[in-house]
C-alpha cells in the first residue's frame, strides 16, 4: 500500500498536542493511512521533527506552534490546513494535561490550567472546524478523553472533572452536528506510557514499570474510529491495557 492508495489518501487531519505521546503516535499512524497532517503543540522543534518523519512516509505535513487553549492557535492551525491542503476532514482533540492531586493540594491556578488544557482546547478547535465541516457536510471530530472521564477516581477530582466535561461536550456535539454528516466521538484510554503526568503524580520509574499502554497502541484505536464507513460512527470507545 502506497500513500496515494491508502484509505485516508487525500484527507487532511489536524492533531493537537502532537509533540509527544498519543498525539505524536496518532499523527504518524494517520500518515501511514495516507492522510496529510496539520500538527500543533507548543514545542516547535518537536513539531519540525514530527513533520519530517511524516513526510518520509510519503504524505505532507505542516505545523503551528502554540498553546491549544488559545483562540489564535486554533484559528491559525485550521487556516493552515485550508491554505496548504484546501480542506480539513479530521480533528483529533488530543491536547491535554494531567494533574493527580488531592483536592486540598490543588490550587485555583492548577484548576484553571487543567480545564484550559483539557476542555477549552477542544472547544476552540471544534468551534473553528465546525463551520467548515457543516459546509462540506462531512468531518470527524474526536476527543481523546480518558477512563477518568467515565468514573471518578480518588485523588484526581479536577482531572476527572475535565475529562467528564470532554465526554459531555462530545455527546452534545454529536447530537448537534450529526444531521450535517459530521461524526463526533470520544476515545477513553486507560493509562499510557508517556510524559503526560510526569511531575504531576507520576514518576519515570512508575511509568516504565507499569502495565500501561504504549501511545502507538492507543493511536491504532483512534485511527480505527477515523476509518469507519460514512454511515458508521463511534460515539465512544474505551481502550484498556491487559494488566
Amino acid at each position: 500500500m502506497t500513500a496515494s492508495t491508502a484509505p485516508l489518501a487525500g484527507k487532511t487531519a489536524l492533531v493537537t498536542g502532537a509533540s509527544a505521546g498519543i498525539g505524536w503516535a496518532t499523527a504518524i499512524a494517520l500518515a501511514h493511512q495516507g492522510a496529510n497532517l496539520v500538527v500543533t503543540a507548543r514545542r516547535e522543534e518537536r513539531l519540525r521533527q514530527l513533520c519530517a518523519e511524516i513526510e518520509a512516509l510519503g504524505t505532507k505535513a505542516v505545523f503551528y506552534a502554540g498553546d491549544a487553549a488559545e483562540e489564535n492557535t486554533a484559528s491559525q492551525s485550521i487556516a493552515l490546513a485550508i491554505a496548504n491542503f484546501g480542506h480539513l476532514d479530521i480533528v483529533i482533540n488530543n491536547a491535554g494535561a494531567g494533574n493527580y492531586k488531592n483536592l486540598i493540594d490543588t490550587s485555583v491556578e492548577e484548576y484553571d490550567s487543567l480545564m484550559d488544557a483539557n476542555m477549552k482546547s477542544g472547544f476552540l478547535f471544534s468551534r473553528f472546524a465546525a463551520p467548515l465541516f457543516i459546509e462540506q457536510k462531512s468531518g470527524t471530530i474526536l476527543f481523546i478523553s480518558s477512563v477518568a472521564g467515565l468514573q471518578g477516581i480518588g485523588g484526581e477530582a479536577v482531572y476527572c472533572a475535565s475529562k467528564f466535561a470532554q465526554i459531555g461536550f462530545a455527546q452534545s456535539l454529536d447530537a448537534e452536528l450529526r444531521k450535517h454528516g459530521i461524526k463526533v466521538g470520544s476515545i477513553c484510554p486507560g493509562g499510557v506510557k508517556s510524559e503526560f503526568g510526569l511531575g504531576r503524580g507520576r514518576t519515570e520509574e512508575y511509568i516504565r514499570s507499569s502495565h500501561m499502554m504504549e501511545p502507538q497502541e492507543v493511536a491504532e484505536a483512534i485511527v480505527f474510529a477515523c476509518l469507519q464507513p460514512p454511515n458508521v460512527r463511534i460515539p465512544q470507545m474505551t481502550v484498556r491495557h491487559m494488566g
